[in-house]
């Protein structure tokens, strides 16, 4: 089993970083591969909208997004870690999420299978935002869960911290890199 985390904050060392790392931690101590991918050390550009993947099924811009796709082809499990800015996900997550859509057109125009086979595959969403609004995880939470079902990916659960936003504030949450730990122990356990 292989695991794929996607750093999606443009701040190295921040709070979802360290929480994705507890995560990895925990499920490369159950014996899983994994490998992390910061997408701010990338270079890609955005989806051009050119429709030309609906013909082909594949992404004519050939950049480091090419790395990625290939990336989430051979992984079975993909945690998905981003900040809250303005109640959505980091530019760089997002501009990862719109060039899957060569992807969208492999399964809803081409009718094949997004990643090519037919594994079971699950994710799961790390985020934090530095307010306390009520409902400020829903818009990320619904670009993540939508992404996630394009690729027939299963949502296995998230983990969300609220008030944290200072960098490194998530070490003084009282138990919140555990809680990343424990849930890497658990989706490798399956």
């Amino acid at each position: 089993m292989r695991v794929l985390g996607i750093a999606g904050s443009p701040r190295r060392s921040g709070n979802t970083d360290l929480l994705l790392e507890e995560f990895m931690r925990g499920a490369a101590d159950k014996g899983l591969e994994t490998k992390t991918i910061a997408l701010r050390t990338l270079k890609f550009e955005t989806c051009r909208h050119c429709d030309a993947c609906l013909k082909t099924g594949q992404c004519v811009v050939k950049d480091d997004m090419q790395d990625v796709y290939r990336e989430l082809e051979q992984s079975d499990l993909i945690v998905v870690a981003s900040p809250v800015q303005f109640v959505g996900p980091t530019a760089h997550l997002k501009a990862m999420i719109d060039r899957c859509q060569c992807l969208w057109a492999r399964k809803y125009v081409l009718k094949v299978l997004p990643l090519g086979d037919e594994r079971e595959r699950k994710g799961f969403f790390i985020s934090v935002g530095g307010t306390k609004l009520k409902d400020m995880f829903e818009p990320s939470l619904a670009i993540v869960k939508t992404w996630f079902h394009i690729l027939n990916i299963e949502y296995a659960g998230e983990l969300l911290f609220k008030g944290i936003d200072e960098k490194g504030a998530i070490k003084k949450h009282p138990d919140a890199l555990k809680q990343a730990y424990e849930a890497g122990q658990k989706l490798a356990e399956g």
